[in-house]
């Protein structure tokens, strides 16, 4: 299978979006412009991010420049792996499997749960006095 220069696809996590370009290359990952060790401090968001590649057996062969928009860095992290595995899907529609088995073309849909009013928070109520 000849395999497409490059692809692009967007990654989702709590309210984090990153947009995400593939391109045939050696394996280096930019994020906004800064080098993954650059952007990502915490080796284990690092780790997160690469996994799309180590479950499709790809990781040396593609460059990555992202665009990480909103939320934090946690929901950044989460939203570049949805991103690149999503792309390594259109690049191979044979890496579906293994990529679906591991989870990272699943949406994580958690998100923070609004504050309700009349409430302290989401769950927590203001304490109650019977007396």
């Amino acid at each position: 299978m000849a395999e497409l220069p490059s692809t692009q696809a967007t990654g989702k996590r709590k309210t984090a979006v990153a947009r995400v370009r593939l391109t045939a290359g050696s394996g280096t990952i930019v994020v906004n412009g800064r080098s993954l060790e650059d952007y990502f401090r915490r080796e284990s968001q690092r780790i997160l991010i690469k996994e799309a590649f180590e479950a499709a057996s790809a990781a040396d062969r593609y460059d990555v420049v992202a665009q990480c928009k909103g939320g934090g860095s946690s929901g950044q992290a989460g939203a570049l792996r949805h991103g690149i595995a999503r792309a390594l899907e259109k690049l191979d529609p044979d890496l579906r499997a293994p990529l679906k088995r591991k989870g990272f073309l699943t949406r994580d849909a958690r998100k923070k749960e609004r504050k309700k009013y009349g409430q302290k928070g989401a769950r927590a109520r203001f304490q109650f006095s019977k007396r």
